[in-house]
């Protein structure tokens, strides 16, 4: 059976970045991995937030806090029904959206919080998004993305960055292993 990364139970895994980079592939791959539940961010937005993306209008953050919250709240009650851990892939590009799922240690002590950002360059999103086929978020809304995006600050000690821009077996690979390692400095 493969150890859990931590022993602090419950744990929630947030695997955050920019459209096409892989969070939905490795959120999968972490919640197999630690045997956890996955919520997969974008089959929870509401019909009136995928309308708007589909027709390629940003979502503004308005449109966002309700879907933050509302994740957040998933996750605490597939642990209050007694899941050892969740793994949440989510676009989670600002610290203030960040901050939103960050409230969930002091609404359950003694969860073992990680945001898990993969770092992918432009040209790669933009390449991964033309390849998709039937996904709502359309290439010309990267840019707003990208524009919206805040990258980790140093005193984000609850996020993991990973370089995305390799592969996604060795992006899988790299992830396991730092959360298994920060599990283990914590």
């Amino acid at each position: 059976m493969t150890a859990s990364p931590t022993p602090r139970q419950p744990a929630v895994l947030v695997v955050c970045g920019p459209a096409a980079s892989g969070k939905s592939t490795i959120a999968q791959a972490l919640a197999d991995e630690f045997r956890f539940q996955y919520i997969e961010g974008d089959s929870h937005h509401p019909q009136s937030s995928i309308d708007k993306m589909s027709s390629g209008i940003p979502l503004s953050d308005d449109d966002r806090w309700d879907w933050l919250a509302g994740l957040r709240e998933l996750a605490k009650k597939q642990l209050e029904a007694g899941h050892s851990g969740v793994v949440v892939s989510c676009s989670a590009l600002k610290h203030t959206y960040r901050d939103v799922i960050r409230i969930l240690p002091d609404e359950r002590p003694g969860v073992y919080l990680r945001f898990i950002y993969l770092k992918v360059s432009p040209d790669v999103l933009l390449a991964r998004i033309k390849a998709r086929n039937g996904h709502f978020m359309k290439d010309s809304m990267l840019k707003s993305q990208l524009d919206s995006l805040e990258e980790p600050l140093v005193d984000e000690t609850d996020v993991i960055t990973v370089d995305a821009d390799v592969g996604l077996s060795d992006v899988t690979s790299a992830v396991i292993s730092s959360v298994r390692a920060a599990a283990t400095t914590s």
